[in-house]
């Protein structure tokens, strides 16, 4: 997805794009097919050992001191491990509790920033001068903390849920990273590389899950009942992702991309595993459902509107915008005529679903994102075509429609059921702050990476030509762009929120997809990069 602008190749017609826009194939196949009702199936024995290790595990955090450090650990790990859907009520109970007994005394800085961290994710706005006991008279992180690399780890994490104006977590991290680098010879090596390349606020449940059980294995104070509770809850739930990948390979097949449509990426394969980083747990296997159609649908039209002429684009958004199941484009061809084809029928299949569940009102919202999308794209494919780089301001106007996460935004709340109310969709498709911000994350982290993928000039090259500097230059600030909106997203996810914790979240692992898939490289476009992240996730089983 992601389109951007970009004439900076003095592109004068849009044959050209048609001859060069040729993307890696698909690296997966048919793989997914494989995963039918019979090897995916969870069997009874199973079932009831999960629900036994779910009960040893709440017995265990009930019967726990609230005031214990290990309780907070306990709980840490319960959510790093991705078991936390299980026990949300004893998490919210606990949390409540450490976030009415303050304790000023407590000196001990992992402490001091492991409770810090925990509220702020549950959207507690506790304040950040907890740290100002760990300030010397210069204003600098005290040089005595140095060491203290458990410390500093828990400093580090905590510190990336900082918002604007919190300066002293803005020197926590670059503290703690420069001294957890020097220190980075010692048993916590694994986990300050892990935590230096991609912090815990910033890492995907599923992926982040996997990984932290092998590092919570090798911890000499892990518990073992929570441990096999992972590792069991991991495993099952693999299955049930893999049955749904199946489910969604076989139909995306029907519409035969590759023959009528070869100019598009093929990529069910990664699109599930980013709809996995939105939403993981089981009870949203409809909402999966529902968003992996869309995002597919995206994808192709992302690809159409690089590869069509601009006539034929008008023609295409003409119809997307009046979305008349009836109209045929019978004078339009046939890659035309498809793409329309594939867009109102899948939207048509899942309104089906939502009038059987009493809520056809909600697509209805997630079709005016698909035709501001679509507009979105249009509106580029004009400038391309008139080899005109907008100014930032007006690029980012359009490129943060067409980037697509308002239109995943709205439409990730389709499937999830009753959590959601009509005003939620009103809320999400006004474009609030924590969307936009997301968008602007997408939108930017896309553009430092795309330019070998891309057709276009994006923002890095918009930025370059309004104020006179060079690619480093203009890179740098952009990235200076992500980290404060960043900081927008964690603070719309704290109290008063303008919704609820299950809705905001939904953004918020947008935003964190982008974070992992873009990080330095374009990993939807090149899926190679991406490879090994979806055979953790999604085709290899935990070693239990």
């Amino acid at each position: 997805m992601h389109s951007s602008t970009d004439s900076s190749n003095n592109v004068t017609s849009l044959d050209e794009i048609r001859r060069s826009a040729k993307f890696h194939p698909s690296i997966w196949g048919d793989y997914f097919l494989a995963y039918d009702a019979h090897n995916t199936e969870i069997s009874a024995a199973e079932q009831e050992e999960l629900a036994m290790k779910k009960e040893m595990v709440r017995k265990l955090v009930t019967q726990m001191p609230d005031d214990s450090m290990y309780k907070m650990e306990l709980i840490d790990a319960i959510q790093r491990l991705g078991v936390h859907y299980h026990f949300e009520k004893e998490i919210d109970e606990f949390l409540k509790y450490i976030h009415v007994q303050q304790n000023s005394k407590d000196n001990d800085l992992r402490s001091v920033a492991l409770r810090f961290r925990l509220l702020r994710q549950q959207g507690y706005n506790i304040p950040c001068d907890v740290f100002s006991k760990f300030i010397d008279k210069e204003g600098n992180f005290m040089e005595s903390l140095r060491n203290n690399v458990d410390g500093l780890l828990h400093l580090y994490e905590a510190a990336h849920l900082a918002t604007h104006g919190e300066e002293i977590l803005d020197k926590a991290i670059e503290f703690c990273s420069s001294h957890l680098q020097m220190n980075n010879i010692n048993s916590l090596s694994k986990r300050v590389n892990e935590a230096l390349q991609m912090p815990v606020h910033k890492s995907l449940t599923r992926l982040g899950a996997r990984k932290f059980i092998s590092t919570y294995q090798e911890n000499e104070s892990h518990n073992e009942i929570l441990l096999n509770l992972a590792k069991l809850d991991f495993n099952i739930v693999q299955k049930m992702h893999q049955r749904e990948l199946s489910d969604a390979t076989r139909w995306w097949k029907k519409f035969d991309v590759a023959n009528k449509m070869p100019y598009a990426r093929d990529r069910i394969v990664e699109l599930f595993f980013w709809m996995v980083g939105v939403y993981c747990e089981p009870h949203y296997t409809s909402a999966r459902k529902i968003l992996i159609k869309v995002i597919s649908m995206a994808s192709i039209l992302d690809d159409t509107y690089e590869y069509a002429t601009l006539d034929e684009l008008q023609v295409l958004t003409e119809a997307i915008q009046s979305w008349d199941a009836n109209t045929a484009l019978e004078d339009s061809p046939p890659h035309i005529q498809m793409c329309y084809k594939c867009i109102v029928e899948t939207y048509a299949e899942i309104e089906d679903e939502m009038v059987e569940a009493g809520e056809s009102y909600r697509v209805q919202y997630a079709k005016q994102e698909m035709k501001k999308l679509a507009s979105a794209y249009f509106e580029e494919a004009k400038w391309l075509y008139n080899n005109y780089i907008p100014t930032l301001e007006e690029h980012m106007k359009v490129a943060l429609v067409s980037c697509g996460y308002m239109m995943l935004s709205a439409t990730s709340l389709v499937g999830m059921g009753a959590l959601v109310k009509e005003e939620d969709f009103d809320w999400v498709t006004n474009e609030p702050l924590i969307v936009r911000a997301s968008s602007v994350i997408c939108r930017l982290m896309d553009d430092l990476v795309g330019d070998a993928y891309e057709q276009k000039a994006s923002s890095v090259h918009c930025y370059m030509k309004q104020y006179g500097v060079s690619v480093e230059e203009a890179c740098a600030e952009l990235r200076q762009q992500v980290q404060k909106a960043w900081k927008d997203m964690n603070q719309e996810c704290l109290e008063p929120r303008p919704t609820s914790m299950p809705i905001l979240i939904r953004v918020v692992n947008l935003g964190r997809v982008i974070n992992l898939l873009y990080a330095d490289d374009d990993c939807y476009a090149n899926p190679v990069k991406s490879k090994d992240w979806i055979k953790l996730v999604l085709v290899e089983p935990v070693t239990t």
